[in-house]
């Protein structure tokens, strides 16, 4: 996608919030060698890669990047050709790409630093802006009829699309100097990153383009959907397999952005990106590898309930679909209770905790439940509910049980055309698919994506719930 179609294609649509070379592994058993972050290059031998597993890598996404047959991958006993590898595992990859013009494959950020990940947890973003006393200390922008300060949006973007606020600040500081300069031109207030999709101005629009395009690029690299970008004058390039999905990702951000003579003095020169997010943050890597590896390998979901109570009758009205909005992974599953109210009524039955937990965010119709009971969201096990009314809505701050109520579902927040519950996961920050690596379970029910969006089933023993948005009989789902 280039920028022109970008601007296209989001200027009709808005926002919205509802893929015969053999590959071997060394002689004998896998050897555990991990490389230090900061490793980029693929080593070449021949005809060959070697290549060492990261954390979040699968047989399918590795298949996808390196452009060779799944069938002929080596997996580990016990593992699933959707199921993460444990990182530091050596293969050898033929070389299928020959011919292919590849991007760099050095390193740009670690993952940690581009999803709301814990390298946050100790980033007071609040008073670093306020410190470093740019424009953004005093920026205000009115959003969705409320007016915020420079620090709230991006305390909002942040936790709306699940990215680093220390990404987010970096991005703006190199395109416009709003951390550093205390004035602006007005066209750089206006488009603060330079994407200038008509209807869509401002600091909130913009950094909420970037980070959608940041996360289709992650999310996508993670599966194997996405392997190649773009530039403005049409030219493509294949992502260099080497990449993890947080570089990937700025690669193609900021292919959007730059021509590519420009892009490569930007990511991969004296002053680079990197370089600047170092001067403003200090060590990246450093930080991230405190808390490596990011998705473990033998992760599981911990034992989570159907988010209403045992005896009601609700709909699955929507099988696994994007998180929160394109550029997520299919990772959310909507339920409507079926009360014979009318369709877009704040509903009298409650959304309830599906585990214990505490209540870390409860704004702007979602509710964010930290499992782990830290009080981060960042950290662990963290579910998110989506479209509770604002009436009776818990705060933030509190301690709950199962079951305990959470609000009621309605047609608030978004797009929603019946009242309904979204419910989506993340685990360290990233958003997960529901039917992937670390299948989504309630109560017994896993969740199974069909081919498109909203399509699906729920799947326990031999019974079988499929989604449908009218609610018919079949998508009844019963605790």
């Amino acid at each position: 996608m280039n920028i022109e179609t970008l601007r296209q294609t989001l200027a009709a649509t808005g926002p919205t919030v509802e893929p015969t070379a053999r590959l071997t592994q060394s002689a004998g058993p896998a050897e555990h060698l991990t490389p230090t972050p900061t490793q980029t290059s693929i080593p070449v031998v021949g005809n060959t890669f070697i290549y060492y597993t990261r954390s979040g890598d699968t047989p399918l996404s590795l298949a996808a990047r390196f452009q060779i047959g799944l069938e002929q991958i080596p997996i580990p006993d016990g593992r699933g050709a959707e199921q993460f590898l444990e990182p530091g595992l050596r293969y050898v990859f033929p070389n299928t790409l020959t011919g292919l013009t590849l991007t760099p494959g050095e390193l740009i950020l670690p993952n940690n630093e581009i999803v709301y990940s814990p390298t946050s947890t100790d980033f007071k973003h609040f008073d670093y802006i306020q410190e470093s006393g740019g424009f953004l200390s005093q920026y205000q922008e009115e959003v969705d009829g409320r007016m915020l300060s420079g620090s709230q949006i991006i305390d909002r973007v942040a936790l709306e699309l699940s990215l680093n606020p220390r990404l987010l600040l970096a991005l703006l500081e190199l395109r416009g100097g709003w951390l550093t300069n205390t004035s602006l031109p007005t066209a750089q207030i206006q488009h603060p990153l330079g994407f200038y999709i008509p209807g869509r101005s401002g600091l909130y629009e913009e950094l909420s383009i970037a980070g959608t395009q940041i996360n289709l690029a992650y999310y996508g690299w993670r599966e194997g959907s996405f392997t190649s970008l773009r530039f403005p004058d049409g030219q493509i390039r294949r992502l260099n397999p080497a990449l993890n999905a947080g570089s990937a990702a700025l690669q193609h951000l900021f292919a959007l952005l730059y021509r590519e003579p420009e892009w490569q003095i930007v990511l991969y020169g004296e002053d680079s990106f990197a370089e600047r997010y170092q001067g403003l943050f200090g060590d990246a890597w450093n930080r991230s590898a405190a808390f490596e590896p990011h998705l473990p390998p033998d992760l599981q979901q911990p034992a989570l309930e159907l988010p209403f109570l045992p005896g009601e009758r609700w709909s699955l009205t929507a099988g696994p679909h994007t998180s929160w909005n394109t550029g997520t992974p299919r990772g959310a599953l909507d339920f409507s209770p079926v009360t014979g109210e009318p369709v877009c009524i704040v509903s009298r039955v409650w959304v309830t905790a599906s585990a214990p937990g505490i209540v870390v965010r409860a704004a702007e119709n979602a509710v964010a439940l930290d499992l782990d009971g830290d009080g981060y969201e960042q950290t662990g096990w963290v579910l998110f509910y989506y479209h509770i009314a604002s009436a009776e809505m818990i705060p933030a701050g509190t301690r709950v049980n199962l079951n305990d109520p959470l609000g009621h579902p309605s047609c608030e927040g978004g797009r929603a055309t019946g009242k309904h519950v979204h419910v989506a996961r993340k685990y360290n920050g990233e958003w997960l698919p529901a039917d992937g690596a670390v299948p989504f379970v309630l109560s017994g029910w896993q969740a199974i994506a069909g081919e498109r969006n909203y399509a699906g089933r729920l799947v326990k023993g031999g019974q079988v719930v499929y989604s449908n948005p009218s609610g018919s009989q079949t998508s009844i789902i019963v605790r």
